[in-house]
């Protein structure tokens, strides 16, 4: 069974830090992208592809970094000077897969 499970999530202040992490299973990890989206209205935000090349929506470059690691089937999304409008649940995607989301809060 193709599987994504993500954790991570929490509640910041602005300016704060939090990384996800997606745990895939189920399929060959290291042969596809991967992308992160915010909210129901699956709002992309960063995608790792599988040369290890790495794409991030303009509201969060130079403060999102999302990594892979394909020894453990994971990726990350390291979160950085996050701001209110961050808040959201975020969604790991493989085709038509996502996962449960999980939930980032930023607020004073």
């Amino acid at each position: 069974e193709v599987q994504l499970v993500e954790s991570g999530g929490g509640s910041v202040q602005p300016g704060g830090s939090l990384t996800l992490s997606c745990q895939a299973s189920g399929f060959g990890f290291s042969s596809y992208n991967l992308r992160w989206f915010r909210g129901k209205g699956a709002r992309w935000v960063a995608s790792s592809t599988s040369g290890n090349g790495t794409l991030y929506a303009d509201s969060v470059k130079g403060r999102f970094t999302v990594s892979r690691d394909n020894d453990k089937n994971t990726i990350y999304l390291q979160m950085n000077n996050l701001k209110p409008e961050d808040s959201g649940l975020y969604f790991c995607n493989f085709a038509d897969v996502w996962g449960q989301g999980t939930q980032v809060t930023v607020a004073s």
